[in-house]
């Protein structure tokens, strides 16, 4: 082996590597893609509004709008079209009340 030649790895090394991220990747994509801001506040949102739903748009889901919260204060966020992932339904942004807090939750896909 030459000076600056780095050591020869077995054979075996990059499927270890190939395998470990297949099987960690998506965990940590699901992780990352479930992570959102934590807002969690003692002034709870006031209700939702009443808006008519558009008529449905074929390969769309209507996401409901929601109270976010910005500042010091409660801002309503309009309903919005966002499109269809097959197997999976929306889960709309919330507010749940939390040991007297309220927690906001993040609008999410489930299967």
């Amino acid at each position: 082996m030459k000076r600056n030649e780095p050591a020869p790895r077995p054979a075996h090394a990059p499927f270890k590597r190939t395998l470990t991220l297949a099987l960690l990747g998506p965990l940590a994509a699901v992780s990352l893609a479930q992570a959102g801001p934590l807002i969690d506040i003692e002034i709870a949102p006031p209700a939702p509004r009443v808006v008519e739903v558009p008529p449905p748009r074929h390969g769309y889901v209507w996401a409901p709008g929601y109270w976010s919260y910005r500042g010091h204060e409660h801002v309503w966020v309009e309903g919005r079209w966002i499109r269809e992932r097959p197997g999976y339904h929306w889960v709309p942004d919330r507010w749940v009340e939390h040991e007297h807090r309220y927690r906001y939750e993040q609008g999410h896909w489930e299967r």
